[in-house]
């Protein structure tokens, strides 16, 4: 076994990787960019080596700098984490040649399944099942609408060397067929340098599922059962669970079987996922291989009781797998939430900034876990992608392990920046998620004009206005306590309020009880006991005899809530001081139609416009970069530039003005 590894990765999986070589003994070392120099996986290594500026191509993406800090360390071998140069051949043989080891596959199987046109006729080679298509290059427009017709529509074109979503189009006709064929190809080449594109039969009412596969040098390969990845925005991933709630038993065997015989046809060693897309009628289709690890590996590692970090090391190091397939478990359920810091009010766009309070669910050893690389006072970087976190957890039954997860979303606070979990926690409540029955288009088809938080009734509002009361009449009682008050002026603590929630106003009246307050809260009773200390950002206890976190910000008079995926402002008053509060005149709100307001915090790359210039509906104005994506801002009607209020190169805030115009 290794002495030493070389972590060529950063946040949440550089921490995941270290975890399990110290559990082995194995001294880890870090690398670490300039904007990474207080990070957490540079704090947790053994070591760590600074291999350039903030920008990914000036560090995680440069090989060079990854084999030299190996030398300089004594490293013997690296693990590449996920992305950067994870499935890189070039980087992997270039280690292999300079005589380190490099913890995953070969680099003759990354080349072979790295190309999509490539892996699929190999799949074809290995009696895979794969979607009916054109598997060679496509050169034009006039081409690829005469192949669509002869597969029948709808079909799906896609870039060979696509991923994340980019270089992909659906099309139902001829029109769509031509245009997507030309976008696709565009994309692709500016994306990846790579503009062939191949076009190949759409799965109505699909399923992404994909299987976890692990082999050795030895020629032994397994399958480690199935993960269901269907909850997907824009193709990226948002909650996985194994095993599928939607497979037999006798399609998760055949989907097992084919994936261990395209291992084995690539002479696989290490751990990888083959996706499949799975039809209506549990037909299933190969998509591709991921040749590492993958971010959801902790659902399989959560069913199977496999650590799959040292599965590859051991595998790396030349051991042989100590286990058949006969001899993996599959004991109960097994979910994983994407904590990712974007806005999912605003359009998912990104969220930077400086982690104000971060306190993530405490973990329970087989229930929950919670893979993170940040801490409460770091920073979200622009530079890098936006994963905060990954909460897993774990049940015997599917019911349970959504139950654990909706608690631990309930109890994860994140502030300073804007997170997903509003929607994560809407998912997990939505009565079709939990029946199962969802396919790819679950989050498109549930929330077609954006996501606008989960619905709430008038039930749920009433505990959250019992909630508001309870907690604001314990911060008025240990007022009460505070020293040097007013002679002869006793602070009046009363037992009834105004609770205006959102449209509604909620007559609430308190009776203090051991622990607690008994709740009127109009027509409804609560009873609510727990602990809270003032301040706290978390109030957990009992509501009705059920356990209950509520996540709690007070402004004043104002308590910011967050519990089950809704997330409400309650102003609390006494009675006598909302009947005059509704005397008040209401302050308009100012103007900003006239401005251009940037969406997110993030790097103003490209300012398009002049003073004085007219501009039409639809034009470019501005480009903001901001966790490796470029947002374009546009004009949404006609208009003339008064005057520019940013400059390119500058740092954003979100609202910061960048335009007027007049």
């Amino acid at each position: 076994m290794f002495n030493k590894i070389l972590i060529a990765n950063r946040g949440e999986i550089a921490c995941r990787v270290i975890k399990t070589a110290r559990k082995m003994g194995i001294k880890t070392v870090a690398v670490y960019s300039e904007a990474d120099r207080d990070a957490r996986h540079v704090e947790l290594a053994d070591e760590a080596v600074c291999i350039g500026p903030a920008p990914s191509k000036e560090s995680y993406l440069v090989g060079d700098k990854i084999i030299a800090a190996c030398k300089q360390t004594g490293a013997q071998a690296v693990h590449p984490g996920y992305g950067f140069l994870s499935e890189n051949e070039d980087f992997a043989r270039r280690v292999e040649e300079e005589g380190i080891v490099f913890i995953g596959p070969k680099h003759y199987s990354i080349a072979a399944m790295g190309d999509k046109i490539a892996s699929k006729k190999l799949a074809l080679e290995a009696k895979v099942n794969t979607i009916p298509g054109y598997n060679d290059a496509i050169d034009t427009p006039e081409q690829a609408v005469k192949i669509a017709q002869g597969i029948g529509y709808p079909v799906m074109i896609k870039a060979s060397a696509g991923g994340g979503g980019k270089g992909l189009r659906v099309a139902y006709n001829d029109q769509e067929a031509h245009e997507g064929f030309a976008s696709c190809r565009n994309e692709a080449r500016n994306a990846f340098g790579d503009d062939r594109v191949f076009i190949e039969k759409f799965v109505e009412e699909p399923r992404h599922i994909e299987i976890q596969v692990l082999g050795d040098a030895h020629g032994n390969t397994v399958y480690l059962w199935e993960r269901e990845c269907s909850i997907q925005r824009r193709h990226q991933k948002v909650i996985e669970e194994a095993p599928s709630p939607f497979l037999t038993e006798e399609v998760r065997r055949a989907m097992g079987e084919q994936a261990v015989a395209l291992a084995k046809a690539v002479k696989y060693q290490s751990a990888g996922t083959v996706e499949f897309v799975v039809g209506k009628d549990m037909s299933f289709y190969f998509l591709e291989m991921n040749t590492r690890l993958q971010v959801e590996h902790p659902v399989t590692e959560m069913i199977t009781g496999l650590d799959l970090v040292e599965q590859m090391l051991r595998v790396a190091a030349g051991e042989k797998l100590a286990f058949t397939q006969d001899e993996i478990k599959r004991d109960g359920w097994a979910m994983e939430c994407r904590i990712n810091a974007e806005n999912p009010f605003r359009g998912y766009l990104p969220s930077t900034g400086r982690l104000v309070t971060y306190r993530p669910p405490q973990e329970m050893p087989g229930m929950v876990r919670v893979d993170t690389g940040v801490y409460e006072g770091g920073e979200i970087s622009m530079y890098y992608d936006s994963m905060i976190a990954k909460l897993i957890t774990h049940g015997a039954s599917r019911e349970e392990a959504i139950s654990r997860m909706r608690s631990a979303l309930d109890a994860f606070v994140i502030r300073g920046v804007a997170s997903n979990i509003p929607l994560q926690a809407a998912l997990l409540r939505h009565p079709r998620f939990r029946s199962g029955n969802f396919t790819t288009a679950f989050i498109a088809e549930e929330y077609p004009s954006g996501f606008t938080g989960a619905p709430a009734e008038d039930a749920e509002l009433s505990r959250m206005a019992a909630v508001a009361a309870a907690l604001y009449r314990r911060t008025d009682m240990r007022e009460t306590e505070i020293s040097a008050q007013l002679p002869g002026h006793p602070r009046k603590v009363g037992k009834q309020y105004i609770v205006q929630i959102r449209d509604r106003c909620f007559s609430v009246e308190l009776e203090d009880i051991e622990g607690g307050q008994r709740v009127r809260c109009g027509d409804l009773r609560h009873t609510l006991v727990g602990d809270w200390v003032f301040g706290a950002p978390r109030f957990e206890g009992w509501m009705d005899g059920e356990p209950i976190v509520v996540q709690v910000q007070r402004h004043g008079w104002h308590w910011k809530l967050f519990h089950a995926g809704i997330n409400v402002t309650a102003l609390v008053l006494a009675p006598r001081a909302a009947e005059l509060l509704s005397l008040m005149p209401r302050k308009a709100r100012p103007d900003l139609s006239k401005y251009l307001l940037s969406p997110m915090p993030g790097l103003l790359t490209d300012l398009a416009v002049s003073v004085g210039q007219e501009v039409k509906a639809g034009e470019r104005l501005a480009a903001i970069e901001a966790m490796k994506m470029e947002n374009v801002l546009r004009a949404e009607q006609d208009c003339v530039v008064a005057e520019v209020l940013a400059k390119q190169g500058e740092s954003l805030s979100v609202d910061q003005p960048i335009l007027r115009f007049r």
